[in-house]
């Protein structure tokens, strides 16, 4: 699980940083440093917390069937990592330009109107990728696949084990709340950066870092790394109790009892 080192655990890092610069500000309101940095990083923290979900996402549909999934969990790994990368680069870019008008006395908004495109498009990506998973779960329930495994390597049975259905809790319990930060920060934009929403800290509060705290909070309680221990766990059990089954079969014809003793003896290792 090395990768939420690289996308949970930067997010949350960024997280403290910029809550820890708003404590700042309010301390010091006649400070550009503090306001620039909980700027830059309450905008830009959340995107590597939302790669961490595209990844997990993979790891289910990997572990579930990826014939139920319109995308493979290579592409989906592709594809969202990708956008998520974009989102981040135009944000950022957004949140530098309006930091250094900021630093100027110049006007912020073109820098608000960059982030805004970021988020826009990040919010658009979250989209498809929770439809596209609601999709998924819907076929994996039906067992409906959108394509036949050509051979038994290529993903389990349809089988869902306690692990996966709690990370599949969590998996929605965190986008859910991912998604309605996402929404409110658009919304936050498109008012402006004198607007009633970006002025009120009770709505950053509970719509920005709740949400996140949410999000963060989940992912360690519904830890990918105790639920989603093996992906081929599943397939291995399948296989092993195939091969005892089989074994009971041939039991059968066997007459002596000394080696009918020694075979059960097997069969239990298995």
């Amino acid at each position: 699980m090395w990768w939420l080192l690289g996308t949970a655990v930067i997010a949350g890092i960024a997280e403290v940083m910029g809550w820890a610069a708003r404590l700042w500000s309010s301390k010091n309101p006649t400070l550009d440093t503090p306001y620039l940095m909980q700027i830059s990083t309450t905008i830009l923290a959340p995107t590597p917390l939302v790669a961490a979900n595209f990844i997990i996402l993979g790891r289910l549909i990997g572990r579930l069937g990826p014939q139920y999934s319109r995308l493979s969990r290579h592409w989906y790994l592709i594809i969202f990592s990708s956008a998520d990368a974009i989102a981040l680069i135009v944000q950022a870019v957004g949140g530098a330009k309006a930091s250094l008008a900021v630093r100027s006395h110049g006007d912020p908004e073109v820098g608000g109107h960059i982030m805004l495109g970021g988020i826009a498009f990040q919010m658009a990506a979250i989209t498809v990728y929770m439809v596209l998973a609601v999709e998924f779960l819907l076929r994996f329930s039906w067992d409906r696949p959108l394509r036949r495994i050509s051979s038994p390597k290529e993903g389990p049975t349809h089988y869902i084990d306690d692990g996966s259905k709690w990370m599949l809790f969590g998996l929605g319990l965190s986008s859910i709340a991912i998604f309605i930060r996402s929404v409110y920060r658009l919304i936050e934009l498109i008012d402006g950066w004198t607007g009633r929403i970006i002025t009120t800290q009770l709505y950053f509060n509970v719509l920005d870092g709740a949400m996140i705290v949410l999000a963060m909070f989940t992912l360690n309680i519904l830890h990918p790394g105790f639920l989603l221990t093996d992906d081929n766990r599943i397939s291995n059990n399948v296989i092993h109790t195939k091969c005892a089954t089989d074994s009971e079969i041939a039991l059968g014809d066997v007459k002596d009892s000394k080696v009918k003793e020694m075979a059960s003896d097997s069969i239990v290792a298995v």
